[in-house]
C-alpha cells in the first residue's frame, strides 16, 4: 500500500496536470478561433511588457510565465512528494484498500462526496488564506499571475499546495475507499486546478455536469477582482457567506447571454 497510496497518487496527480495543463496553456497562447467564444474576458495585465511585468514582481500570459510555473511545479511536488512519504504512517490508518471494488453507484456517491467535501474545506481554507497575514507570505504568491493560464494551477507557495492535497486526500481517506477511487477523484482534481486557470469556459468540461457549479467561470472571476469567490468551482459556499464577486450575477447573464448568441450565429 505504500507504494499505491503515497507515491503512485502523487506520481499520478503530477503527470494528470500536465497532460491537462499544456494542451490547455497550448490553446491559450495560440487562441484558436474555434475557442474564442469559451474565452473568460479577464484583461487584467494586458497592457503591460513581460519586462514590466518583472520589474513589478507580476506574471503576465506569455513564455516567462510558462516556465516559472513550471519551475513551480516541480518544487511544489517534491514537497508533496516529502510530505506524503513522512505522513505515510498516518495515511495507512485510513484505511485505503486494494480490496473488491464497491458497486458503480457506490463509487459515483462516494465521488461526489469527496468533490463537495473539498470544496468545501476549499472555500474555507482559501478565504483563510485572503488574511492580511496569509496573503502576504503564502498565498500572495499565487495572486502574482493576473490572467492565469492553465499551467499556473500550480504556482502557488509549497504551504498552499501541500495543505491543498491534504484537503483532496481528506475525502477518500474519511471513507476508506478503494485506491481506484483516490486515483480517478485525484485526478479529476488535478483537471480542476488546470481547467480553472484556463481562461476558458468550454461547455463540454465535465465541471459543467456537476450540480451548482459554474466550471472555469468562477475562479476566473476570483483572479480578476482578488477578493470573493473562494470556492474552488462551486458558487454555493460564497452565496450561503457572502462572499460572491460583486455583481458575479450580472457577469454571469452576459457570458450566458453571450453563448447564447454565439450558438444561434453558428
Amino acid at each position: 500500500m505504500f507504494w499505491y497510496v503515497p507515491v503512485a497518487t502523487v506520481l499520478l496527480s503530477m503527470l494528470a496536470f500536465l497532460v491537462f495543463a499544456l494542451p490547455l496553456t497550448w490553446i491559450a497562447a495560440r487562441n484558436p478561433g474555434w475557442a474564442r467564444r469559451y474565452k473568460i474576458p479577464n484583461t487584467r495585465g494586458a497592457d503591460l511588457s513581460e519586462a514590466e511585468a518583472e520589474r513589478r514582481n507580476i506574471l503576465v500570459q506569455g513564455p516567462r510565465m510558462v516556465r516559472q510555473s513550471l519551475q513551480r511545479w516541480v518544487i511544489n511536488n517534491i514537497w508533496m512528494f516529502a510530505v506524503a512519504l513522512l505522513s505515510w504512517p498516518l495515511m495507512r490508518l485510513a484505511g485505503i484498500h486494494l480490496g473488491p471494488l464497491p458497486p458503480w453507484w457506490v463509487l459515483i456517491l462516494q465521488f461526489l462526496f469527496c468533490l463537495y467535501l473539498d470544496d468545501f474545506l476549499y472555500y474555507w481554507m482559501h478565504r483563510s488564506l485572503h488574511q492580511r497575514f496569509l496573503l502576504k507570505h503564502v498565498h500572495g504568491l499565487h495572486h502574482r499571475v493576473l490572467a492565469p493560464w492553465a499551467i499556473t494551477g500550480h504556482y502557488m507557495h509549497p504551504i498552499e499546495y501541500v495543505l491543498t492535497g491534504s484537503l483532496a486526500f481528506l475525502g477518500p481517506a474519511l471513507l476508506g475507499s478503494h485506491v481506484a477511487l483516490l486515483w480517478v477523484w485525484i485526478a479529476f482534481r488535478q483537471w480542476e486546478a488546470a481547467e480553472g486557470h484556463a481562461g476558458y469556459a468550454f461547455r463540454w468540461s465535465p465541471t459543467h455536469w456537476l450540480p451548482g457549479s459554474d466550471g472555469a467561470l468562477h475562479h476566473d472571476y476570483h483572479h480578476a477582482r482578488v477578493r470573493g469567490n473562494y470556492g474552488g468551482f462551486m458558487p454555493i459556499w460564497d452565496r450561503v457567506f457572502g462572499t460572491l464577486v460583486k455583481d458575479y450575477d450580472v457577469e454571469m447573464q452576459r457570458w450566458k447571454q453571450r453563448q447564447h448568441e454565439a450558438a444561434e450565429a453558428g
